[in-house]
C-alpha cells in the first residue's frame, strides 16, 4: 500500500512508553510531548522542565519551548492556549498542511487538527519501517539484554535444581516452600543487578502452563513441567530480549518427553527456514506440520484449545511484541529483523512445553542470539 502524501509527521505521546516516539528522538520522557518531522527537520516541543535535558540528549534537530509558543498564542488572542494551539503555530511556521500520524494518535487531537483545516492520515504499524531492520548497534543491544536474560533464567533453574523434593512432591529450597513467585523474584533481582527490568514474567508450573500467558503462581511440584518465559528490557538501551525454557524436577512423563522432542524438532525446522525473503506464514505452517507429523494435533478438547495455538514468532526490539509476525497472517522477513522462534504444545493430560530462542535474520539463514541449553532432562532426579 502506497504511503499517503504528507508535509509533516506528527506524534503526541510519552516516549517512556511509546517506542515509536523514543525511536524518533532517542529521548525518554515521562510526560507527553510534541514531535514533528517536517522534511528532514526533526522537532521536539518541550516543557520548560525538559528543555535542557532534551537539548543535550534528544536526537532531534530543533528543540522548541512549549511555553514560548503558549505566549505567542496568547499574543494572537487565545486566552488559554491548548496543546493543539501550540502545535498549530509550529505547523504553520513550517507550512505543513498534510499530516501523517500513527495509529495510537489521540482522536481528540486528530479531530481538533481536522477542525483547523489540516488533512490527517493515519499509518498503521510499522509506523517507522526502519524499526524492523535492526542496525548492528541495535542487535548488540538486544544481545546484551539476552545475556542478562540467560543469567536470570540460569539462576531460577539452578534454584530448582538445588531444591529438595519433600512430602507431597513439593519442592523446598533452604527449608522454604519453592513457589513460582520465588523463582520470579530470583530472576528479577538478577536482572536488576544487570540494569534490566522485567514485567509479566511467566513461571507456570503444571497445568497452569497449558494457558500460554498464565503468569504462574503457587508451589512448584516435582515431575511437572515448569514453563519459564522471561522478556526483560534493558534500562540503559531500552531494548528487549525474550527467551522461554521448560524444565522438570524429577521424571517427565512419556507424553511430556515426546512433546519436548516434537517442539524442539519444530523449532529447529522454523530456524532452518528463516532467511531474507522468507514468508512468515509459510514458516508457521511448516512448523505446525512438524508437530502434527510427530502426532500432536491442535483443537478444542473439553472446552479448551490444546495443542499448538499461538504464533511461531514475533519481532523484538524497543517493544517486546513488534512486527514482523511469524504466524498464520505472516510477513516477509528481511535481513536485520530480530524475531523469536517459539513453538509450544499444551495439553491438560500432560502439561506444557515451550522453547523460545531469539534470532537475527540474515541473507542465508539466521544467527541465533540465544546461548542457553534447551534440554528438559537436566533437572531429573533418581
Amino acid at each position: 500500500m502506497q504511503e499517503p502524501r504528507y508535509d509533516a509527521l506528527v506524534m503526541i505521546s510519552t516516549s517512556e512508553i511509546d517506542a515509536n516516539l523514543y525511536y524518533a528522538t532517542r529521548f525518554a520522557a515521562p510526560d507527553p510531548f510534541i514531535f514533528i518531522q517536517a522534511g528532514a527537520e526533526k522537532i521536539a516541543v518541550m516543557s520548560d522542565l525538559e528543555m535542557d535535558r532534551a537539548r543535550s540528549q534528544a536526537r532531534v534537530d530543533t528543540v522548541l519551548s512549549y511555553s514560548v509558543y503558549e505566549r505567542r498564542a496568547r499574543e494572537k488572542g487565545t486566552d488559554a492556549p491548548s496543546l493543539l494551539d501550540v502545535l498549530d503555530l509550529v505547523l504553520r511556521e513550517r507550512g505543513a498542511h498534510h499530516l501523517l500520524v500513527p495509529g495510537n494518535f489521540g482522536i481528540e487531537h486528530a479531530d481538533g487538527l481536522r477542525a483547523r483545516g489540516y488533512i490527517v492520515a493515519v499509518k498503521r504499524e510499522p509506523f517507522f519501517e526502519a524499526r524492523l531492520m535492526k542496525s548492528e548497534e541495535e542487535i548488540e543491544a538486544i544481545a546484551a539484554t539476552q545475556r542478562a536474560t540467560e543469567e536470570a533464567v540460569d539462576a531460577a533453574i539452578s534454584a530448582v535444581q538445588a531444591a529438595k523434593v519433600e512430602s507431597g512432591g513439593f519442592l523446598y529450597l533452604d527449608g522454604e516452600l519453592l513457589t513460582a513467585e520465588a523463582l520470579k523474584k530470583i530472576m528479577h533481582v538478577t536482572l536488576m543487578e544487570r540494569e534490566c527490568v522485567a514485567q509479566h514474567t511467566i513461571v507456570a508450573p503444571g497445568l497452569q502452563g497449558v494457558d500460554p500467558h498464565h503468569s504462574g503462581n503457587g508451589p512448584i511440584r516435582a515431575n511437572e513441567s515448569i514453563v519459564i518465559d522471561l522478556f526483560p528490557r534493558s534500562e540503559r538501551s531500552r531494548y528487549f530480549a525474550d527467551m522461554s525454557r521448560t524444565v522438570v524436577k524429577g521424571k517427565a512423563s512419556p507424553k511430556l518427553r515426546a512433546m519436548y522432542r516434537a517442539v524442539l524438532n519444530a523449532q529447529e525446522c522454523g530456524m532452518e527456514l528463516i532467511r531474507d525473503g522468507a514468508d512468515g506464514r509459510a514458516i508457521h505452517t511448516k512448523v505446525n506440520a512438524v508437530l502434527e507429523k510427530d502426532g500432536f494435533t491442535t483443537g478444542v478438547v473439553g472446552g479448551r484449545m490444546q495443542g499448538f495455538f499461538h504464533g511461531t514468532g514475533h519481532g523484538v526490539g524497543l517493544d517486546i511484541h513488534e512486527p514482523p509476525r511469524i504466524n498464520k497472517t505472516g510477513a516477509v522477513l528481511r535481513t536485520g529483523y530480530v524475531v523469536t522462534v517459539e513453538p509450544g504444545l499444551y495439553y491438560l493430560d500432560a502439561g506444557a512445553i515451550r522453547i523460545e530462542d531469539l534470532v537475527v535474520v540474515t541473507g542465508a539463514g539466521c544467527r541465533n542470539l540465544t546461548n542457553f541449553p534447551k534440554g528438559i532432562g537436566e533437572l531429573e532426579i533418581d
